[in-house]
């Protein structure tokens, strides 16, 4: 078992973490806020999404990329700090827009929940999308079931993401054009629910499971390695950083949905770790 300490509080609903110049980034869903935090524990506003930020990344050239979930867009923050268009993914994505992953060349691929859970609507399946440096926008996979956190490996040859409503996490070889080829089963890990995950040099991949209130290290195929429990909150997504990314962080709440936003029991935790951070994000 891996104990976790925690580094900041009194969030609403924290998501998409992501290590970048020396401070941990992530969304603040019901803030409408993208944070960054450093080690010592102090935050500082990035950005503000009225349609509430998600996954986060960035272009080759350290452009920030969000994910503006409820208008089913990709944002970009460009030098001056104001947030554009980068992309509209409305014609794709059937339900909000969530995490994201934005590879070395600057594609994105953008999961959507298929279905609004929150209004009630039966859970279904929807396409997986890639958005190319240039904002344009091509269906990637389809038949994903709430695909939602997601990594590329360190060559950027393969795609893995988290099927959270299969209890799996799918793979895909990435093809030099971008397109996805050969799709298969990474690791089925029942009972776990895979929210946000990312991965270490060994390619193993840490896995947030928010009713399960763990993160767990999954190996190809599923055998799990460590486990770091989360108490009375759920884990809802986690990141390798650090000065050798060796520090698990753990975005962590007692709940998601829009009921999050009267309660501000979301936390940063965090831990170190043997095996660094690799690939993206």
């Amino acid at each position: 078992m891996v104990a976790l300490e925690v580094l900041v509080d009194g969030l609403m609903f924290p998501e998409g973490p992501r290590w970048r110049d020396g401070r941990l980034w992530f969304s603040d869903f019901y803030s409408h806020r993208v944070l960054a935090v450093g080690l010592d524990g102090v935050l500082e506003d990035m950005a503000k999404v009225p349609s509430q930020p998600s996954g986060l990344g960035w272009l080759p050239d350290g452009r920030l990329l969000v994910v503006s979930m409820l208008d089913r867009r990709v944002l970009r923050r460009e030098p001056d700090g104001s947030l554009v268009l980068h992309a509209d993914l409305s014609a794709h994505a059937t339900g909000p827009c969530n995490d994201m992953v934005v590879d070395g060349a600057g594609r994105a691929w953008v999961g959507n929940f298929g279905f609004d859970r929150h209004a009630g609507e039966e859970p279904a399946t929807t396409v997986l999308v890639r958005v190319d440096p240039d904002g344009a926008v091509t269906p990637a996979a389809d038949d994903v079931f709430f695909p939602n956190g997601s990594v590329v490996s360190p060559d950027g040859a393969t795609l893995v993401v988290g099927e959270t409503w299969r209890q799996r996490l799918t793979a895909w070889d990435i093809r030099p054009d971008g397109s996805l080829a050969n799709r298969r089963t990474w690791a089925d890990i029942a009972p776990h629910w895979p929210d946000g995950i990312c991965l270490d040099a060994e390619g193993a991949i840490w896995v947030a499971d928010p009713r399960g209130n763990v993160v767990v290290r999954v190996h190809e195929g599923g055998e799990i390695s460590a486990r770091a429990p989360t108490g009375d909150l759920g884990a809802f997504a986690c990141m390798l950083g650090g000065a050798e990314r060796r520090t698990l962080f753990v975005c962590t709440c007692s709940g998601s949905g829009p009921h999050a936003a009267a309660r501000t029991d979301g936390r940063i935790e965090l831990t170190e770790v043997d095996v660094p951070g690799a690939g993206w994000p």
